[in-house]
């Protein structure tokens, strides 16, 4: 044989070593990730729930989902536990310096009066979605 008809061989040989390689390194981190949680730690499934570690078993996890809404979730279902200041960024919107400071927002971007009254009025402002007596006839033509 020559050595033009293994280097095709070898070459696929590798490349399959490398993906099974890099997907059990996947694995590894995933599981390692899985083991670290603790109760109080923010997790995001992997379906995009955020949700509040209550209770780790050894296959399940007790997630708090909202005050008092609990459920049980399969460990594997578990993509990634959050750090607490991410979990309160995303959950909450509550910005790292925000927690720091205590203050609301130093950097100018803070909404006037002016426009905290302009938007509490357009909240109260209410659309009428009721029928009105020039309905469409049933043929589609206008009744004007």
């Amino acid at each position: 044989m020559s050595i033009g008809l293994l280097l095709p061989f070898i070459i696929l040989i590798g490349a399959m070593f490398l993906m099974t390689r890099s997907a059990k390194n996947k694995q590894r981190q995933a599981a390692t990730m899985r083991n670290q949680m603790e109760p109080g730690s923010g997790v995001r499934t992997i379906g995009g729930m955020y949700a509040v570690v209550k209770e780790v078993n050894e296959d399940t996890v007790l997630l708090e989902l909202a005050d008092g809404v609990h459920a049980h979730f399969a460990k594997n279902s578990i993509g990634a536990v959050l750090d607490q200041s991410e979990y309160d960024r995303i959950v909450h919107g509550i910005e790292p310096d925000e927690l720091e400071d205590g203050s609301e927002d130093t950097d100018g971007d803070a909404a006037t009066d002016e426009d905290a009254v302009t938007a509490e009025a357009a909240d109260d402002e209410r659309i009428d979605l009721s029928k009105t007596e020039d309905e469409p006839k049933k043929d589609g033509t206008d009744p004007k």
